[in-house]
C-alpha cells in the first residue's frame, strides 16, 4: 500500500513539473503569433527534438536503442504531430488560459479511454472529479461565446489523451530519451512533406521560439512518460489540471489576459478536485 501511494505521488509531482514545462512552451507558440505555417512549425519543433535526443540514443546500449512496439509507437508519433499542429492553431487565436482550458480536458477524456483500451478501473470519487473539472472548463469556454479555434483545442486534448493512454502498451524496460527519439523520428517524413508544400520565410527570432518550444514539450513528454509508468491512469490524470495555473500567471504577466471572475471560478472547478482525498477527509476528522 505504501509502495502504491509512493507511486501515486511521484506521478503528480512528475505531471506538475510537465505541465510547467508545457506552459513554458505554449508562451513560445503564442508569441509566433501566427507568423509561419503551423505544419512549418510541426516539421522543424520534431527536427529539434530528433536532435536533441541524439547523443541519447548514440550512447543507449543496442538493446535500449530498440523501436520495441512499432505500431504503438508509429500511431504515437502521428499523434504528436497533429496535436502540435491543433495547438499552434488554437494558442494563436485563443487566450491563453481560454485555450489551456479545453486542452486540460485530455485527463477526462483519458478516464474512458483508459477503461476501454487498458481496462484499468476508474474510482468513482475520481469520476466525480472528473465532472465537476468539466464543468469548469464549460464556465471558462462560456458556449455563448464560443469561438472556432476552440474545435482546434479539443482535437488537441483527444490527440493528447490517446498520446499519454497509449504509452502503458511500449516497453517497460525502455528508457524516457529513446521513447521521445522514435516518436519524434518517426514523425518527421510526414511533417517534412508538409512543411516543403507550406514553406514560409522564417525569422531567427521564430526559430529561437520553435527550438524553445521543442525543449519545453519534449519536457513535458519526458515527465509525463514517466509519470504514467508509474502509477495507474486515473490516479494521477487530475495532476495535468496544474498547468491551468500557470498559463493564466503567464497570461496576465506576459500577454495582459486577465481572468475574469467566471474565467477564475472555472479554473477552482477544475483545480480543486486535484487535492488528494485522502487529505480531505484528514481535515473533517480534525
Amino acid at each position: 500500500m505504501l509502495k502504491q501511494l509512493t507511486a501515486v505521488k511521484i506521478g503528480i509531482v512528475l505531471l506538475i513539473l510537465g505541465n510547467l514545462s508545457a506552459s513554458l512552451s505554449d508562451v513560445a507558440v503564442k508569441l509566433l503569433n501566427g507568423g509561419i505555417s503551423p505544419f512549418q512549425y510541426m516539421f522543424i519543433r520534431q527536427l529539434i527534438c530528433v536532435l536533441l535526443l541524439l547523443p541519447f540514443w548514440l550512447k543507449a546500449s543496442v538493446k535500449e536503442r530498440q523501436l520495441g512496439s512499432i505500431k504503438v509507437t508509429l500511431v504515437r508519433a502521428h499523434l504528436m504531430l497533429a496535436g502540435s499542429g491543433f495547438l499552434m492553431i488554437a494558442l494563436t487565436y485563443l487566450p491563453l488560459t481560454t485555450a489551456n482550458a479545453v486542452f486540460y480536458t485530455a485527463p477526462l477524456i483519458m478516464l474512458p479511454l483508459s477503461v476501454c483500451l487498458l481496462n484499468e478501473k476508474a474510482p468513482v470519487s475520481k469520476i466525480i472529479a472528473s465532472m465537476i473539472g468539466f464543468i469548469g472548463v464549460l464556465v471558462i469556454l462560456r458556449p455563448s461565446q464560443f469561438h472556432w479555434a476552440a474545435i482546434f483545442a479539443l482535437a488537441c486534448a483527444i490527440t493528447l489523451a490517446l498520446y499519454n493512454v497509449l504509452v502503458k502498451k511500449l516497453p517497460p524496460g525502455q528508457p524516457v530519451t529513446i521513447t521521445l527519439f522514435w516518436t519524434s523520428f518517426i514523425s518527421l517524413p510526414l511533417a517534412g512533406i508538409l512543411a516543403v508544400l507550406f514553406w514560409q520565410p522564417l525569422s531567427l527570432f521564430e526559430l529561437i521560439l520553435i527550438a524553445s518550444s521543442a525543449l519545453f514539450t519534449m519536457g513535458y513528454h519526458a515527465s509525463a512518460i514517466s509519470a504514467y509508468k508509474q502509477a495507474v491512469t486515473s490516479h494521477i490524470a487530475l495532476a495535468e489540471y496544474s498547468g491551468l495555473i500557470f498559463v493564466t500567471f503567464f497570461g496576465v504577466i506576459w500577454f495582459n489576459e486577465s481572468p475574469d471572475g467566471l474565467t477564475l471560478l472555472g479554473i477552482l472547478l477544475i483545480t480543486l478536485p486535484m487535492a488528494p482525498l485522502r487529505l480531505r477527509k484528514n481535515t473533517k476528522l480534525v
